[in-house]
């Protein structure tokens, strides 16, 4: 089933109908990545990409009791940090990250988060979709970042054609109240994760089902 020919308010609409039902279903949604601080969220969030939230978790209390705060990692070794995040895809990689970015952090920011976007972009592993996760979850600075979950749930519900992440994203501000937008990630995060899921979404289970031109069945 094709996307609807509607206008920008229709559109609104819709959206809205979906956000009141996305309330009900995950009134407390909040991010996976279990975490105690910013530093802790940053690190999980960039460990998260192209991987699993449960693959994180697994592997972040062993690292975050080595190295509890930005100093303490920014003094390793990637060799160092490797062992505690071997099972995560790009683990090497990841690791030289981390260790640079914490680095960065000590060096240009007091060993703090900078709440501001475009500092944390400049840090080592951190991309738009970071950078927006970290200050929505963080800071409760509004913003939708989108990973596969947010981009395949937007066009299924004909939310956004659009394929690069950035303009998914800004799609999806121009529908739902700013208010929401940190919410509406995290909540399309979890129906994506749970419910419509990419090979066989689980339609009749969905509580957006009233409003998905996509629906089967």
């Amino acid at each position: 089933m094709g996307c609807p020919k509607e206008g920008q308010k229709e559109k609104k609409a819709r959206a809205l109908a979906i956000l009141k039902a996305l309330k009900a279903a995950y009134p407390g949604a909040k991010t996976e990545l279990k975490h105690n601080n910013p530093y802790q969220l940053l690190v999980a969030t960039v460990l998260s990409a192209q991987a699993t939230d449960k693959s994180v978790n697994e592997a972040t209390p062993a690292l975050f009791a080595r190295f509890p705060d930005p100093q303490a990692l920014a003094k390793a070794t990637p060799e160092e940090v490797e062992p505690y995040i071997r099972r995560i895809g790009l683990y090497r990689t990841k690791a030289k990250n981390l260790v640079a970015l914490a680095r960065r952090l000590v060096e240009e920011h007091g060993g703090k988060v900078p709440r501001d976007k475009k500092a944390l972009m400049k840090l080592p592993g951190v991309g738009w979709k970071t950078a927006t996760v970290v200050l929505g979850a963080a800071f409760g600075v509004p913003g939708i970042a989108v990973d596969t979950h947010v981009a395949r749930l937007a066009k299924r519900l004909c939310l956004s054609l659009a394929k690069a992440p950035e303009r998914i994203g800004a799609d999806l501000e121009a529908l739902f109240p700013k208010e929401e937008w940190v919410f509406v990630h995290h909540a399309l995060v979890l129906h994506g994760r749970y419910v419509c899921l990419a090979r066989r979404p689980r339609c009749g289970a969905c509580s957006l089902a009233p409003y998905c031109p996509s629906r089967q069945g």
